[in-house]
């Protein structure tokens, strides 16, 4: 498996916040009031990743203490972390998009400044869980990764 790169999560959450800011700009008067606690969970799963990927490494590095992990566990732990990392960067592009749109409005309407504060969490949270998944891919490394992050070469040469 290939690590995530990190500019592939930029270009996604690029490509979220340019299409969510023109959604909102389209159909920001009928839209519902944003919670201000709606992306709090994205920031709970980014935090669960980042103390699994604490547990996991103790494992991979053999610790005294710490059982073996196999190698299947350690190959589904990194998928999560790749698709959370995918999917975090996804929904921190949708709240950067309505952050923009309602930012520069929230001196003037009530409703904006609520959904800038829920935006401003939101955003915060799905970069946590961004964060947390890169983590959890990292600590998924085993001790003998030639390069700690590109396909190993083959011995014959090829």
């Amino acid at each position: 498996m290939k690590p995530t790169r990190v500019r592939d999560l930029v270009v996604a959450g690029l490509v979220a916040a340019l299409l969510a800011n023109l959604l909102v700009r389209l159909s920001y008067g009928s839209l519902p009031a944003f919670p201000a606690a709606a992306g709090v969970t994205l920031g709970l799963l980014g935090l669960a990743e980042v103390v699994a990927g604490n547990v996991l490494r103790a494992r991979i590095q053999r610790r005294p203490g710490a059982r073996p992990v196999q190698p299947l566990v350690a190959a589904r732990a990194v998928l999560v972390a790749q698709a959370s990392a995918l999917g975090g960067a996804v929904v921190a592009g949708l709240w950067a998009g309505l952050l923009s749109y309602v930012l520069p409005r929230s001196a003037e309407v009530d409703a904006a400044a609520g959904d800038a504060t829920a935006a401003g969490i939101g955003l915060l949270c799905a970069i946590g869980l961004v964060a947390g998944a890169l983590w959890l891919e990292r600590c998924c490394r085993t001790p003998d990764d030639p390069d700690r992050g590109g396909p190993a070469e083959d011995t014959d040469g090829r």
